[in-house]
């Protein structure tokens, strides 16, 4: 069902009871798969391929070029998964090069105004409220909730079923399963709101508990030490505490405290 109002590149691939609404542009390269729904003035750039059973609300873009001044000219990607939802307004760029396309999963949301800048990774089930704001080479893992007018600063990583308050600035990488909030942002505690909605158990909750207190409140040695001394400990054997550990040792930017 496409909109006669609508410009669809003869180039461009439309799967199976897709429905294309007024004055959206969808140009050469589009990859747009089944049962896809695009209300009004949306614009899909390509390339870009997208799975089925996604909503784009009026003035989405997505699929543009990269604003990364780098950005040489060459053809670079973006690529979404199925059941994402879009809003008002909501810019996703391509990547800035051919090797690191901008990879969305499945079953997000970005609410009005969001934006997901080039080279971004976005798992699944993520949440990017009105205003949030990813820069360039971001990774956001599963399950992260991310609240309005919130800014992460590239190159950042947000680990799963962390939550980010409104009005934060992310400048470090935010460990799994944490809150942080505030300018500049500190952690707050656990999520534990997001835990025990998420079905983990008492004894994960229980242990991730203790091993915030061990790494993050305990001021006596520096971090290296204090995630030394956790790793040794029969706790680091728990999933999600070895999770957490994993995601510390992996930092490069240093990490939210």
């Amino acid at each position: 069902m496409i909109h006669p109002t609508a410009v669809v590149a003869p180039e461009a691939e439309i799967g199976a009871d897709v429905a294309i609404g007024p004055h959206c542009v969808v140009n050469a390269g589009a990859v747009i798969g089944d049962r896809c729904t695009l209300h009004s003035h949306v614009v899909i750039d390509g390339p870009c391929t997208i799975g089925s059973d996604n909503e784009f609300y009026p003035f989405a873009t997505i699929g543009t070029r990269s604003q990364d001044l780098k950005y040489a000219g060459e053809p670079t990607a973006a690529h979404i998964g199925d059941h994402n939802t879009f809003r008002e307004y909501v810019t996703v760029h391509r990547g800035t090069t051919a090797e690191f396309p901008t990879r969305i999963g499945s079953h997000n949301h970005l609410l009005a105004y969001a934006h997901a800048a080039h080279d971004s990774l976005i798992g699944d089930h993520c949440i990017l409220s009105n205003g949030a704001t990813l820069g360039g080479h971001v990774t956001v893992e599963d399950h992260v909730i991310i609240s309005g007018l919130s800014g992460v600063h590239q190159f950042c990583r947000l680990g799963a079923h962390a939550m980010i308050g409104g009005c934060t600035k992310i400048v470090q990488d935010v460990p799994p399963f944490m809150i942080a909030d505030g300018n500049p942002a500190s952690l707050r505690g656990l999520n534990l709101v997001g835990l025990q909605r998420r079905g983990f158990s008492d004894d994960a909750v229980r242990s991730l508990k203790a091993a915030y207190k061990a790494l993050f409140l305990k001021k006596e040695t520096n971090l290296s030490t204090r995630i030394e001394a956790l790793t040794a400990e029969p706790a680091a054997e728990q999933p999600e505490v070895a999770r957490l550990l994993a995601f510390l040792a992996e930092s490069e930017r240093g990490v939210v405290r």
